[in-house]
C-alpha cells in the first residue's frame, strides 16, 4: 500500500503533466475533433444552414456518382501498387545501408533529403522532367525510343508512384535501419553455424524481428498514399488524367462548388477505409505476436 505522502507526490505530478498536455488537447479538440464530427454530422443533413436529417441520402447518392467511383478506385489502386513497393525497396535499401557500404554515410544523407525539402519547391524539376519536350522524352529520344506524354496518359499514374516513392522512401528506411540494428548480430553468426542461407536468415531472424517496424511503416505508407494529392495537384494541376483522379481531387471539387454533403460524405467513407485497414493491420500485428510468444 502506497504512503500518503507517495500519493500526494503521484497527484502533484499528474496534475503538472495534465497542465502541459492541455494546449496540446485544446488545439487537437479544437482543429481536428470538433471539425471532423462536425463533418460527419453534417454528412447526414442536406444544409448546412438549418438543414434537414436525411440518413444515408447523401452517402447513396455518393456511390452512385460515376466520378467518385473513379476517384475511390484510382486511389485504392495507387495504394495496392505503390505500398508495396514502397515496402520492398525501403526494407532493401535499409538492408543495403546497414552494411559497410562505400559512400554510406552519404547514401543515408540523400535518402533524407526529400523529407525536408518541400514539394513544391522542386516541382518544377518533375514537371520539366516528364514534360512531353522534357528531359526524359529526350534521352528516350537519343535512343530510338518513342516519346511519351507522360501526364495526359495513363503513363500518369507511373510518375505520381515515382514522385511518391522518392517523397517518403527516406522515412521508411530510417524507420527499418532502426529496427535493423536492434537485432543482435549473435543470431545471424549462429544461423551461418547452423547451415541456414541468406533467404532463410532474411525469412528466419531479420522478418521476425522487423514485425513491429514493418507494421509502422505500412500503416504510415498507407496513410501517406491517401495523401498523394499535393503531388499530383502541384504536378498535373486542377483537371489531371483520369488515371491520377484521386479521391483528394473529388473532394476538392466539392469543396469548389460548396457541395459540403458530399463532401463530409467523402472524408467520412475515406476515414471509414482507413481506419478499417489499420484495425485489420492490428489484429494481424496482435495475432502474429502472440503466435511468435
Amino acid at each position: 500500500m502506497k504512503n500518503p505522502s507517495m500519493k500526494k507526490w503521484l497527484r502533484k505530478d499528474g496534475s503538472a503533466a495534465m497542465m502541459f498536455l492541455a494546449p496540446s488537447g485544446i488545439g487537437f479538440a479544437l482543429f481536428y475533433l470538433i471539425p471532423f464530427v462536425m463533418g460527419v454530422f453534417y454528412s447526414f443533413m442536406d444544409s448546412t444552414i438549418e438543414g434537414h436529417f436525411v440518413g444515408f441520402d447523401n452517402y447513396r447518392e455518393l456511390l452512385e456518382s460515376e466520378s467518385f467511383r473513379k476517384a475511390a478506385s484510382n486511389t485504392f489502386y495507387f495504394s495496392a501498387i505503390s505500398v508495396p513497393l514502397m515496402l520492398v525497396l525501403s526494407l532493401g535499401l535499409a538492408m543495403l545501408l546497414n552494411k559497410n557500404t562505400y559512400l554510406r554515410n552519404w547514401l543515408r544523407t540523400g535518402y533524407v533529403l526529400p523529407l525536408v525539402v518541400p514539394v513544391a519547391s522542386i516541382i518544377l524539376i518533375w514537371q520539366m522532367l516528364f514534360d512531353w519536350n522534357g528531359s526524359l522524352n529526350a534521352w528516350l529520344n537519343n535512343f530510338g525510343i518513342h516519346r511519351v506524354d507522360w501526364m495526359k496518359t495513363n503513363a500518369a499514374r507511373n510518375v505520381i508512384i515515382v514522385v511518391y516513392l522518392w517523397k517518403n522512401i527516406g522515412y521508411n528506411v530510417i524507420l527499418f535501419l532502426a529496427g535493423l540494428q536492434q537485432i543482435p548480430k549473435d543470431y545471424y553468426e549462429t544461423a551461418q553455424i547452423e547451415g541456414a542461407g541468406r533467404l532463410r536468415q532474411f525469412r528466419s531472424i531479420t522478418l521476425v524481428y522487423l514485425t513491429s517496424s514493418m507494421f509502422f511503416v505500412v500503416i504510415m505508407s498507407i496513410i501517406n498514399s491517401f495523401k498523394v494529392f499535393r503531388e499530383t495537384y502541384l504536378i498535373a494541376g486542377d483537371y489531371p488524367h483520369d488515371s491520377i483522379y484521386m479521391m483528394q481531387h473529388y473532394m476538392n471539387n466539392m469543396f469548389m462548388s460548396l457541395d459540403i454533403q458530399k463532401l463530409t460524405a467523402a472524408a467520412t467513407l475515406m476515414f471509414g477505409c482507413i481506419l478499417l485497414i489499420v484495425l485489420g493491420l492490428f489484429a494481424f500485428e496482435r495475432r502474429h505476436r502472440q503466435f511468435m510468444e
